[in-house]
């Protein structure tokens, strides 16, 4: 068995393939009428073992060394633009390359319907920039330049060069013409949605206050930190099939085929592009289906299809924690240390030192420094800890400060402390700020724009399979 895996220069995307096996995909890629159904999209993929040989790289588009090119005929017609079965061929061997599923009798109608997808939503795409260049009189299609500069790079995060890159497909049959068009088309269309769109999205102080606020009221749920696959019913022909579909990758990654791999060739999920990362989640998020799931599981453990309203997931449980209303804290102090049987002028020498400190520091961020500067006094990062396991008096005073505030002097048997909040969260409470729940709002409305844009685009297409 032969191991690809390549990264496209915005996410890696591990996979292994079965160079074995991909002969058997000529006389089932000439078989278009295998292919029927709803077209949906898919996301390019992405390789990572250098090959025994470098051969130099194609400087044209050209049909593979090694496997003799498939018999070509119309696979499909696309608003009158042909994707022949030789690029559907072409298609299903990047996509076994790349995904971890093993080709099999049973998991190539499978390969044959994601490939079809990828093509025509490529082609869709492609048609749509190329009109708008008309309409608008700009450039929006990137050049072979930038083509082969993403290539490069690709290459470059698998510690290879672009011809060995290339080489290592050729091995399997694929051919350089192949992964240049997906790269092309996945980052024009990029490039487009964010020009478009990305500069009009606005994302509101209420969405992020309203989003903090939830994950604070869930900070007493049980948290699951999950990973999922979600196969739409309507792009696949209908739940039966779905269900089908789901069932063979189910199989498959309990036989080795990566997760994060399956997740980006076959999931219809905006986190398809993160390898199915969902994050930690509490209940309520997903659909009821899935929760229920989700307490029966245990970390680690893989799901069963799970059929929702509108498709079928799959999830992969990776950690669990449960909720409370504990509250952490993270501190740090400025510290006089003072025996237990120091004389009251000793003490009351440190407590000045210290109001000194508590003076001039600003808060969290400086009172270490200051401390420093001051002769007899240390400083140091407490870390986070539970507000009920400090000592009583630590535990007093970090319950009454807020963050960014500083204690007064508080005397322990080791000494004289002051103590400085550096933040408080609840115990099952993500720990996320304002700029990054910005950030996870901004890329979840583009990513529904994009799939709503090729919706329409696919509603007003005429799509022919043969």
């Amino acid at each position: 068995m032969m191991h690809l895996r390549y990264v496209s220069g915005r996410a890696a995307r591990g996979a292994a393939a079965v160079a074995a096996l991909l002969s058997a995909l000529a006389p089932v890629a000439a078989d278009a009428q295998a292919m029927r159904g709803p077209i949906g999209g898919r996301q390019a993929p992405a390789p990572a073992q250098a090959p025994a040989a470098a051969q130099p790289p194609a400087t044209a588009p050209a049909r593979p060394q090694g496997p003799q090119p498939l018999s070509e005929s119309v696979a499909a017609v696309v608003n009158d633009e042909i994707i022949s079965t030789y690029d559907l061929g072409q298609r299903m061997r990047l996509l076994i390359a790349t995904s971890g599923v093993q080709p099999t009798e049973q998991t190539l109608p499978q390969f044959q319907r994601e490939a079809l997808i990828s093509l025509v939503d490529e082609r869709l795409q492609l048609q749509e920039l190329r009109r708008q260049e008309k309409e608008q009189k700009i450039d929006i299609v990137v050049s072979d330049q930038e083509v082969n500069e993403e290539l490069a790079s690709m290459a470059q995060q698998n510690n290879m060069r672009a011809e060995q890159f290339l080489a290592a497909l050729r091995a399997q049959g694929i051919g350089a013409d192949t992964l240049h068009q997906q790269i092309r088309a996945q980052m024009s269309w990029q490039r487009w949605i964010r020009g478009r769109y990305g500069s009009r999205l606005r994302i509101g102080e209420d969405q992020i206050t309203a989003t903090l606020q939830r994950l604070q009221a869930a900070a007493s749920k049980p948290q699951y930190q999950v990973s999922e696959v979600f196969i739409d019913a309507n792009r696949v022909g209908g739940m039966q099939t779905a269900v089908q579909g789901a069932q063979q990758l189910v199989t498959q990654m309990q036989q080795g085929a990566p997760f994060p791999a399956v997740a980006r060739q076959f999931s219809a999920s905006a986190t398809a592009a993160a390898g199915g990362d969902v994050g930690w989640i509490s209940p309520g998020e997903m659909p009821p289906e899935v929760d229920a799931v989700l307490e029966q599981l245990r970390p680690g453990q893989l799901s069963q299809p799970i059929p929702v309203r509108d498709g079928v997931y799959i999830v992969y449980l990776r950690d669990k924690r449960s909720g409370g209303s504990a509250t952490l804290v993270s501190l740090k102090q400025a510290a006089v240390p003072l025996a237990q049987g120091a004389s009251a002028g000793d003490e009351a020498a440190a407590r000045v030192k210290l109001e000194a400190v508590r003076a001039a520091a600003t808060g969290c961020g400086d009172i270490e420094a200051v401390a420093q500067r001051t002769q007899g006094v240390v400083g140091g990062d407490l870390g986070e800890a539970e507000i009920a396991d400090l000592a009583p008096a630590f535990r007093e005073a970090a319950e009454g400060l807020q963050v960014g505030q500083v204690s007064a002097p508080i005397r322990t048997a080791a000494g004289l402390h002051v103590l400085a909040v550096c933040g408080k969260r609840g115990a099952g409470e993500a720990q996320l700020n304002r700029d990054q729940i910005e950030n996870r709002l901004y890329g979840q409305q583009l990513s529904m724009i994009a799939r709503r844009y090729m919706r329409d685009l696919r509603n007003s297409a005429t799509i022919e399979t043969r």
